[in-house]
């Protein structure tokens, strides 16, 4: 890790990645410049952030711990976490702040399912005020557990989860694992005006999109109608997905409940077997980034990627096709994996490492 950055400019180099299907985009413009200064250190596997009225930033850590930080300081938050089952790639995972600013509602594996809980915080001291939506599936393993809650613009909550690694998840929408879920966030019932609002199955009452493999994060572009999520794919082609609510995505590793276990070598999506599906507005193609949280800064699509360690910045036209991709040199490999991505109300991009030990809240401003 590289020691504090604070108040200088970096010169950002670009690059240009391969678009679906091997075509070349056109050249990334070379952005001015960007500004890093580490906030605070300290953490262990940082999952999240959410932003709090009086200028503090909560933040998770997958092995069920929330922080506070405040003007560098970081405080723990008291909390009863000890139901959460911290395994593998499950654990305290994905929280966002209610517009109360009082409420947060936080995603974690238990020993029985991967559950959203709402709890008050009051000073540092946060209670448990009620399981949101439970029954979500979980691996034992930990697996796919990945599961992000942001809040929409109307005021509905959008929750990405992972298929769990169980090849029938995906396209069963009867299961809320391997979707974009859109949920009332104060009783977890699924919105009244969702694409499967008429059905007698209270779960497919939850869907937005389905489909999907392992999301990581699902983002509102500002002043448009448009929807993105951040997937990760098996060895190849993670996917960015501009989503429709009630749309398909195409990842069925059961291949239609004829093959048992989970069969990653179908495509991520299959439009032979779905040829309504939606193809990705992006795909990493080979190797993967594995790609994670999503967030709009500067009129950008910034998307974090633990493998390939680095930021993404995406320009997209206004139908959501990507034109480029920039890659910031000064975080290419750099500080190593990192995961959560938000905006926060002073403009600033933050994001947070995780590599297990000493992982960083990063604050991103000057030109993305």
């Amino acid at each position: 890790m590289r020691a504090l950055v604070a108040g200088l400019v970096l010169v950002v180099a670009a690059c240009a990645t391969p678009e679906p299907g091997g075509n070349a985009p056109s050249k990334a413009p070379v952005p001015q410049g960007l500004k890093i200064d580490e906030i605070a250190g300290g953490f262990e596997h940082a999952w999240d952030i959410g932003f709090l009225p009086d200028g503090s930033m909560l933040v998770t850590e997958r092995p069920a711990r929330m922080k506070l930080v405040k003007n560098g300081k970081v405080t723990p938050v008291d909390v009863d976490l000890s139901d959460v089952q911290v395994r593998g790639e499950g654990g305290l995972m994905g929280m966002v702040v209610h517009p109360d600013g009082r409420r947060f509602t936080a995603c974690y594996n238990t020993a029985k399912d991967v559950r959203l809980v709402t709890f008050r915080l009051d000073g540092t001291k946060a209670t448990k005020v009620k399981d949101l939506l439970t029954g979500m599936p979980s691996n034992p393993s930990g697996r796919h557990s990945g599961c992000r809650p942001t809040l929409a613009p109307d005021g509905t909550m959008f929750v990405a989860t992972g298929d769990i690694a169980q090849g029938r998840n995906p396209q069963d929408r009867t299961s809320l694992g391997g979707k974009v879920l859109r949920i009332d966030p104060e009783t977890g019932e699924g919105a009244k005006d969702n694409p499967f609002a008429s059905s007698a199955n209270a779960n497919e009452r939850r869907i937005y999109t389905y489909g999907h493999r392992n999301v990581q994060g699902v983002v509102f572009r500002p002043n448009t109608d448009q929807v993105f999520s951040s997937e990760h794919g098996p060895d190849v082609d993670d996917e960015v997905n501009l989503l429709k609510a009630g749309a398909n995505y195409g990842w069925d590793p059961s291949k239609g409940g004829t093959q048992g276990g989970y069969d990653e070598d179908v495509p991520m999506t299959d439009l032979q077997r779905f040829p309504d599906a939606v193809p990705a507005v992006w795909s990493s193609g080979s190797p993967t980034e594995a790609i994670c949280q999503a967030a709009f800064w500067q009129g950008k699509l910034a998307i974090t990627a633990l493998k390939g360690s680095k930021l993404m910045l995406f320009t997209l036209d206004d139908a959501g096709k990507v034109q480029n991709v920039s890659i910031p040199e000064q975080l290419n490999d750099k500080y190593g994996r990192l995961r959560a991505a938000r905006t926060g109300p002073d403009g600033a991009l933050y994001i947070t490492t995780s590599n297990g030990t000493n992982d960083k809240l990063l604050k991103l401003t000057g030109a993305g």
